[in-house]
């Protein structure tokens, strides 16, 4: 899906370094599960025990449906009933770490995506929410979008915010658009504490699409999104308190979440904090920022990297160069 950085509701704009186009990805289950505390299971009136063996199986096997391996072993080890309850699940993890190699061709495994999918799907058999998001990603990428779509709505349904995203953004992404369900789905991965759906739920707000447009709210989940270090975020955090657009506007945390973003990889922030390092005279370090700018497909940058490189000697251009070829961006959430 080809979307905005920073949405507007003209395809005009009087900014001319704020729209960047971008292919929005569905992406597999994250490792992070979200805390678990039932509240049901029996217990006497007469004393505060429960029963923890009484749990069914089937229930169990729902709550646990989108733990990682950590939390499955964890919890095997309450009580026998639990133990042999969630064996499935544990055995899902098996298939879900062999189908991501066959996936990415890791550990001197060659890449099948064919192999990989089935051993998803043996995943899925077992009630994994982890392995539906990975096989509904192989089925969306092999055009096979209706089988896609499913394993993430079973896999939302079940709670997983991997597949809640999905599937808002599969909403997004239909022959007819469906804004209200997208934006329903993306709040509920986005209270789980999801990135990539706070991420979408500020735009949506931001937008206007599938809700009223809210651009304080939009800014919040923006700011959350951010702070769980999501680099498109930051980017659109630096310009809502750039403009002030849903938040005080602060030319301080602009220029940091801006940074931020730069150290993160977003090719636009890159340029525009290597902008802001050259009027400020920064010239080494503006030099590296857009040269890795011009480097990510900033047309743009180039110019003026130019011009800030025809200003520095030939070592420290070379030094520059060095330090461009070495940089190294940090880790982004997805």
């Amino acid at each position: 899906m080809r979307e905005r950085t920073w949405p507007y509701r003209s395809e005009t704009s009087h900014f001319s370094t704020l729209p960047s186009n971008s292919t929005q990805k569905i992406e597999s289950s994250p490792s992070k599960i979200p805390q678990f505390r039932p509240s049901f299971w029996p217990c006497s009136r007469k004393s505060d025990h429960r029963d923890f063996s009484a749990l069914p199986n089937d229930v169990l096997t729902r709550i646990a449906a989108n733990f990682s391996l950590p939390d499955l072993q964890t919890t095997s080890l309450v009580c026998k009933s639990w133990r042999d309850g969630l064996r499935p699940l544990r055995e899902a993890m098996l298939f879900l770490w062999w189908g991501k190699r066959l996936k990415h061709g890791r550990g001197g495994v060659k890449r099948d995506m064919e192999k990989a999918l089935d051993s998803f799907l043996k995943g899925v058999a077992r009630g994994s929410t982890l392995a539906m998001v990975d096989a509904g990603l192989i089925y969306w990428e092999m055009g096979k979008k209706e089988e896609g779509v499913n394993l993430y709505r079973r896999a939302a349904e079940l709670g997983d915010p991997a597949g809640q995203c999905n599937l808002g953004i599969s909403y997004l992404q239909a022959e007819l658009p469906n804004l209200e369900e997208a934006v329903k789905w993306f709040r509920r991965a986005s209270s789980a504490g999801y990135v990539r759906a706070q991420y979408q739920l500020a735009l949506c707000l931001h937008r206007g699409s599938g809700t009223d447009q809210n651009l304080s709210e939009a800014a919040k989940w923006y700011l959350r999104a951010a702070k769980g270090g999501y680099a498109r975020a930051m980017y659109n955090s630096s310009l809502c308190y750039s403009l002030g657009v849903g938040l005080l506007q602060s030319h301080h945390q602009a220029r940091k979440w801006m940074k931020r973003a730069a150290d993160h990889g977003h090719s636009k922030a890159l340029f525009e904090h290597g902008l802001a390092l050259f009027s400020e005279g920064e010239m080494m370090k503006a030099a590296v920022y857009l040269e890795l700018a011009t480097r990510a497909g900033e047309s743009a940058a180039a110019h003026v990297k130019n011009v800030v490189f025809q200003q520095l000697s030939p070592s420290s251009r070379q030094r520059a160069l060095d330090l461009t070829d070495n940089w190294r961006a940090l880790p982004s959430s997805r």
